[in-house]
């Protein structure tokens, strides 16, 4: 009995037409799966970080907006590690006219004309054992945005990327096609 129900439900199944049994199979392909959310190479902070402290107060929002660039202000001098932050004198070329009335601003000509760096707070700090390289990333290709989020729409810069976990590095580097033996980034 049990062969003969399955037999007739073979027949009746064999009778039906393919649109009834497989529905998806008459729609096209972006209508039976709807597209999938592009995978973020460096995922979103799970955590709140709220920006440190800096010596003066920098909006990266108003100096984007007037065209300036990430690297107009942050060199990659060698070895590529870490991108620097501008020398006063450089903040100066503008601000010796713009703004020079603000409190801020005259904090700033103070360390100009004292020829001392601007003691920054670094945001985003990469792990102990890591051997990272900006200058390897962004040879490839990477744009400052991928790791440190949409800085024309801050403010005060702060830790808005879970960059600096291994998670991201791997995730990326899978993403993009690039090697990730742990030798590529722990560097004995």
């Amino acid at each position: 009995m049990v062969k003969r129900i399955g037999w007739i439900a073979l027949v009746v199944i064999a009778s039906m037409p393919a649109a009834f049994l497989f529905p998806a199979a008459v729609l096209t392909s972006q209508q039976a799966a709807p597209p999938q959310p592009m995978r973020q190479m460096v995922p979103d902070n799970p955590s709140e970080h709220s920006p440190p402290v800096q010596p003066i107060p920098y909006s990266h929002m108003k100096h984007l907006s007037l065209g300036l660039d990430c690297k107009d202000c942050h060199a990659n001098p060698d070895p590529g590690k870490l991108m620097t932050f501008p020398e006063p004198s450089k903040c100066m070329l503008c601000h010796v006219t713009v703004a020079k009335d603000k409190p801020s601003i005259q904090k700033l000509a103070e360390y100009a004309k004292s020829k001392q760096a601007i003691p920054w707070v670094r945001v985003y700090t990469v792990l102990p054992g890591v051997a990272w390289n900006h200058r390897a990333h962004l040879d490839a290709g990477i744009k400052c945005e991928t790791c440190h989020g949409q800085v024309r729409q801050m403010e005060a810069m702060s830790e808005v990327t879970s960059v600096t976990t291994m998670y991201s590095c791997l995730n990326c580097h899978e993403m993009n096609e690039a090697k990730t033996a742990c030798d590529t980034c722990h560097k004995h």
